[in-house]
């Protein structure tokens, strides 16, 4: 029987979305299970560039139908950029694996700054070319600076019409091999400071455009490209000045979102194999799921993924309904970027501890899972760079609410303009937050989320009390071990405000808070192991520490659920 917190291709039916919705995400499903695992698997090895999903995905329009702003659909009502359903195929080629998902979640970096710009002529060209069936690229990062923008080496010198002539290269460019537009950030070489970054649109078909190589070993085609006199025209400038470093921040916004949704197709897609292999597999004359430990672990892997779901369903939800005066998604979106991704390599980790040696065979999904969720973590900005950026929201989200109307569940076909005028990238002090404390107050009677509440609290007095000191707060070292009790409790937190709306029974999510109470008390010993932690900090982390409450007849009934999973699917030989 199908799990109702998992993707399942055979029984999938999103029927919460308009038809046209559910017939592309349908025929997505559908043409990966009549491809085949066969061939999906001798793909990924012999690292074929796409080319087949491509075709399929411009056959029936989906680039264009999901990525297309409704002011530049010319009127296609079911074209629209819509977070809830772009999610959902994230999280579907996320199952099949990373390599599809990688040449869509590029073309989302790569539009990113043509429909927040100002620039009509580009954003329907943009528009014509999705309709064409065409990939995009996001041309920021250079081999010597990374994605430190501040530093690019592009540079555009003007060429006394009015347009550039652009030189420079740029590495770590997904799809820069085939995009038909790169947005590609440089500066001008006659100005100096923040007005002189520019975004303009590039053509990797163009004979100014070279492309050098992929970086990489895999079918993603990850390009390293050289412009050389590369012209560029007043209808390929995207933005100028400050605009242009804000597209930058914004874009990334936008597009780290979907980083969470793979993580949690590829841990469902591992999970499924996992389980069947452990079940059916007999060691000294019984199942592996025999063995208490084995059990343990597959349980831990399980309600960790419906956590990665939940939180990620429900930050859907705030990133879809902000706006000027509710920029809360500037919290919750770093989070599914670093904390959904960062679970799923303990998800892995944990089915890969139980399958052992089945994990590295050429024949499984698994094998190439185990890979590809490593990569998560690390695209769109390292964990720490994240936790970091989290750490700006810690004080106002856990001392200082304010009210705000209730988030609904946002499934309804909108379109999510805001995420394309977002505005200046900076004030992220000045963000507020509702009240984290009611979500857990709803669901006080389970004894584990009460457990974990109890170290919620203490985090406040940690941080009315005890936080780092202007000295510590240039330790970086000690400030990821704090800025990892707050995710934990921003985790939670949304984890309990979609698990009502998700149907969530009792054991499973008081089985998931036994996991995180673990988690906190790990984190807190942590924090009292730094180098520069005080006496006060250190007596704090200690006292923070809590042993889950046990209940072995609620563990053996979520058991039964993880149990059930060995042979709920196999995917399409």
């Amino acid at each position: 029987m199908a799990d109702p917190l998992l993707f399942d291709p055979r029984t999938y039916d999103p029927g919460h979305f308009d038809p046209e919705t559910r017939r592309l995400l349908r025929a997505t499903v559908d043409w990966f299970e009549q491809r085949g695992k066969r061939r999906l698997i001798e793909d990924y090895r012999t690292r074929a560039w796409p080319a087949d999903f491509l075709a399929f995905a411009a056959e029936e329009e989906l680039f264009a139908t999901f990525l297309t702003p409704a002011r530049e659909s010319s009127g296609r009502r079911d074209r629209r950029w819509d977070t809830a359903r772009i999610a959902a195929l994230s999280e579907i080629l996320g199952f099949y694996g990373l390599d599809y998902w990688y040449v869509w979640q590029v073309t989302v970096l790569g539009l990113g700054p043509v429909w927040q710009s100002g620039n009509a002529a580009a954003r329907a060209r943009a528009a014509e070319l999705l309709s064409r069936g065409e990939v995009f690229a996001f041309g920021l990062s250079e081999k010597a600076h990374g994605a430190d923008i501040y530093s690019t080496d592009m540079l555009l010198e003007p060429d006394g019409d009015g347009g550039f002539r652009a030189g420079g290269s740029k590495y770590y460019i997904g799809n820069g091999n085939a995009a038909g537009l790169v947005s590609v950030f440089g500066r001008r070489t006659d100005v100096e400071g923040p007005d002189g970054y520019v975004f303009f649109a590039a053509d990797s078909r163009h004979p100014a455009y070279h492309v050098v190589k992929n970086v990489v070993d895999s079918s993603k085609y990850v390009s390293e490209f050289r412009l050389e006199d590369y012209p560029v025209g007043p209808e390929d400038v995207l933005h100028t000045g400050r605009a242009a470093f804000d597209a930058a921040l914004n874009t990334v916004n936008i597009g780290k979102f979907n980083l969470c949704t793979a993580s949690i197709g590829i841990c469902e897609h591992a999970m499924y194999e996992a389980v069947t292999h452990a079940r059916n597999r007999i060691l000294y004359g019984r199942p592996v799921t025999a063995f208490p430990h084995v059990r343990r672990e597959l349980t831990d892997a399980y309600v960790r993924l419906v956590g990665m779901k939940l939180f990620s369903d429900r930050a859907v939800d705030y990133l879809r309904s902000a706006g000027p005066d509710d920029r809360r998604y500037l919290l919750f979106n770093p989070m599914t970027k670093m904390k959904v991704t960062t679970e799923g390599e303990k998800v892995v980790d944990l089915l890969w501890d139980v399958i052992a040696a089945k994990g590295f065979e050429k024949d499984t999904y698994f094998a190439q899972a185990a890979v590809e969720i490593r990569s998560l973590p690390k695209l769109e900005g390292t964990v720490h760079v994240n936790l970091a950026l989290i750490l700006k929201f810690m004080r106002n989200h856990l001392l200082d609410p304010v009210e705000y109307a209730p988030v609904p569940t946002r499934l309804d076909p909108a379109d999510d303009a805001f995420l394309f005028r977002q505005g200046p990238a900076r004030g992220l002090g000045s963000v507020r937050f509702h009240d984290w404390r009611p979500a857990f107050d709803a669901h006080a009677h389970l004894p584990n989320v009460g457990r974990f509440r109890e170290q919620a609290d203490a985090l406040c007095e940690f941080v009315a009390t005890a936080a780092p000191d202007e000295e510590q707060s240039r330790d970086l070292d000690l400030l990821l071990a704090v800025g990892h009790l707050f995710a934990l409790v921003v985790h939670g937190q949304l984890i309990l405000e979609q698990a009502g709306p998700a149907g969530v029974d009792g054991d499973v999510l008081d089985e998931l808070f036994a996991v995180l109470v673990r988690d906190f008390s790990a984190h807190a010993v942590e924090l009292h192991g730094k180098d520069s932690a005080t006496a006060p900090q250190q007596r704090w982390a200690l006292d923070a520490v809590r042993r889950p409450v046990v209940d072995g007849a609620r563990s053996a009934r979520v058991w039964e659920r993880v149990e059930a999973l060995s042979g709920a699917y196999e995917m399409t030989p």
